[in-house]
């Protein structure tokens, strides 16, 4: 019963977090309010305590965030900029572990270096999500944000090995060798990314095949489709491959494929809005139980500062803000070092980063915030070393590694804002273009498709349509069709003419939805026969305000 009650509770505060965001008097991004909200649930007079399980955190949270942000990953745009990505979720992270880790083993007191290197490896991944919800969606540049969306989802991967390999060092379970490590990773990367997409095929076999012995039934196939990133997690890690970046295959195989889009249609607007909920509360929980795990972090780093004579208190938090500093360095020294690079020896095919300004530099630096994955990853590291001795320092690195997580989430609240402020970011007037000519030759081909149905049904002796009802119905479809082509010249009228028809048939459902309301209070029709009309209307409803 606690646990159940502590799972409403939670899905609660997520959901007020957002309301609270938008009644305050001034603008907090909202993974810093939930966070907010979790260290205050923990606070003693509130007493929420929520044991954090990393394993089960991984299984539960990341598996679905990831499969959703590869869902949303357009393919093409992701192998386009395969090199800048590369560049930044593998080349970028080692570096990252070697340059901080010995940063931190120089630093800090008492770390051993195999520990120093665990950190700068969970400090490495950099969380999309969360500079999503600090910046909202569409202010940084496309050719930018589609960068970072990329490495955010292949440097999970990438970190959370580089501290497997690390952790097994400091257990003894492993020699560490450059070539054996290098192979150990592409075997896991590889096999994670065809575990993935293996899982998401069998998906697609099974959904045909419960499709012909079910029919449409889009409870069981929306289910299904939520089972897959927990499945493709579940099935990489059992064979020994990265789990992550099977969920990410998984996604993207989803949204490149015609799975979905052969789906039925009560199926796809099932899964959309089902997704898009669990993704708000998903998110949501990530950082709400970061939050929750603040108070006793910093209670208990600060407890073992005390207690440790080669430590001060002041020193801990210093740390932070030096740690953070150089990661921040390393990261804009990587992308100015990679723009010069392009500049001079990929004259042919230059990198994205050759066109960056040092103002886009900057955006991109500060938008390597750290989050969820960097949380589960310092929390997995052991208790207890094999011999059965304590993991030396482990309180410094969470402490430490949360610490940065708070404090990206700040430094990227106050900079990005500013490093954005007055950026062109799209120009609206190429997308209404592109618009209007995808909707123009859309309507071509729908025009000639009406024409090649209107011949069959003319021709069919086997149905009994009037032809002059047939060629008047066609007509009307066809001038609506025709007036999309025709707005590629008159944009004006055709908007306003679309607009207006928009606005009435909104109106004019509206007005059914609440006649059939009136007619089930009069008893006049059944509870069946009223939700069968109000799904037709819904789906009409969502079709209009859609095409808005």
């Amino acid at each position: 019963m606690e646990i159940f009650f502590t799972i409403l509770l939670l899905t609660l505060m997520v959901s007020l977090s957002g309301v609270v965001t938008r009644i305050l008097p001034f603008q907090i991004p909202l993974p810093l309010m939930q966070i907010v909200l979790g260290a205050l649930m923990a606070w003693p007079r509130f007493g929420l305590h929520v044991d954090f399980n990393p394993e089960l955190f991984l299984v539960l949270f990341i598996p679905p965030l990831l499969f959703a942000d590869g869902w949303k990953t357009p393919a093409r745009e992701f192998l386009r900029h395969g090199g800048e990505i590369v560049a930044l979720a593998l080349v970028l992270v080692l570096i990252t572990v070697v340059g901080v880790g010995y940063l931190i083993y120089w630093m800090v007191p008492g770390i051993p270096l195999v520990a120093a290197l665990a950190l700068a490896a969970v400090l490495s991944p950099t969380d999309a999500v969360a500079l999503s919800g600090i910046v909202g969606e569409g202010r940084i540049p496309k050719k930018l944000m589609d960068i970072l969306q990329g490495e955010a989802l292949m440097n999970d991967a990438s970190g959370l090995v580089s501290l497997k390999f690390a952790i097994a060092v400091a257990m003894g379970t492993m020699v560490f060798t450059v070539g054996g490590a290098s192979l150990e990773f592409v075997k896991v990367a590889a096999g994670g990314l065809l575990a993935g997409v293996a899982v998401t095929w069998a998906y697609s076999k099974s959904l045909r095949w419960i499709t012909r012995w079910s029919g449409d039934d889009p409870a069981t196939q929306t289910v299904l489709l939520l089972l897959l990133p927990f499945a493709s997690y579940l099935i990489a890690e059992h064979v020994g491959v990265s789990g992550i970046l099977a969920s990410v295959a998984s996604g993207m195989t989803i949204g490149q494929s015609g799975i979905i889009r052969n789906a039925p249609l009560a199926m796809r607007l099932r899964a959309n809005s089902v997704w898009a909920m669990l993704e708000f509360v998903f998110n949501g929980m990530v950082f709400i139980m970061l939050g929750l795990q603040l108070p006793e972090i910093l209670e208990t780093s600060i407890t073992q500062a005390i207690l440790d004579p080669t430590i001060e208190t002041w020193m801990l938090f210093s740390d932070i803000v030096v740690i953070y500093a150089a990661l921040i360095l390393l990261r804009f020294g990587w992308l100015w070092l990679m723009k010069k690079f392009s500049q001079r020896f990929l004259k042919k095919r230059p990198m994205v980063f050759g066109d960056y300004s040092t103002r886009e530099i900057l955006i991109a630096s500060f938008a390597g915030v750290r989050g969820a994955i960097t949380l589960a990853g310092v929390l997995s590291i052991p208790l207890l070393l094999s011999d059965g001795s304590a993991f030396p320092s482990r309180y410094q690195l969470v402490f430490i590694a949360a610490g940065v997580i708070v404090f990206s989430l700040v430094c990227g609240v106050i900079a990005l804002p500013l490093l954005l402020r007055g950026m062109v970011v799209s120009d609206k007037s190429l997308h209404r273009k592109e618009e209007r000519m995808a909707r123009a030759a859309a309507a071509e081909v729908a025009i000639e498709s009406l024409r090649k149905m209107q011949e069959r049904l003319a021709g069919d002796p086997e149905e009994t349509i009037d032809n002059q009802l047939l060629t008047e119905v066609s007509a009307r479809v066809v001038g609506n069709l025709r007036r999309r082509i025709d707005g590629n010249n008159e944009l004006g009228n055709a908007l306003l003419i679309e607009n207006l028809e928009r606005r009435m048939r909104l109106n004019a459902l509206r007005a059914e939805r609440g006649e059939y309301y009136h007619l089930r209070a009069q008893q006049k029709i059944s509870n069946e026969t009223l939700v069968k009309l109000l799904r037709d209307l819904d789906l009409l409803e969502a079709l209009l305000i859609e095409s808005e």
